[in-house]
């Protein structure tokens, strides 16, 4: 599985970016999709995800302002964030938390990230 993210930049407070996560290779199980972030000196955090069951989950900090969603055609993944705040600030990273085949293990696979920076 390859992921690959674009779209994160610098906005202000109020602001709205788009990220994109472009989805490649064998995707045996896809467990869970989404995205997490890791603002500067904290550890990484769960955003949003949309699980195998048909589920999506929001942290509560950003609920309401931000919406993943999801382009089975071109195998793309979204995060729409609007109402941007300075504490939205990150590194954020595609995730992908599945199996590429039946004998491999779940594990988590990670794109290499596309900051985010919002001022205020």
């Amino acid at each position: 599985v390859q992921l690959v993210e674009s779209g994160g930049g610098l906005v202000q407070a109020g602001g709205s970016l788009r990220l994109s996560c472009a989805v490649s290779g064998s995707t045996f199980t896809i467990n869970t999709i989404g995205w997490y972030r890791q603002p500067p000196g904290k550890q990484r955090e769960l955003v949003a995800h949309d699980t195998r069951g048909g589920s999506t989950n929001y942290a509560d900090s950003v609920k309401g302002r931000f919406t993943i969603s999801r382009n089975n055609a071109n195998n793309t993944q979204y995060l729409q964030m609007n109402s941007l705040k300075p504490e939205d600030t990150a590194v954020y990273y595609c995730n992908v938390w599945g199996r590429e085949n039946y004998y491999e293990p779940v594990k988590d696979y990670w794109g290499q990230g596309t900051q985010v920076t919002v001022s205020s």
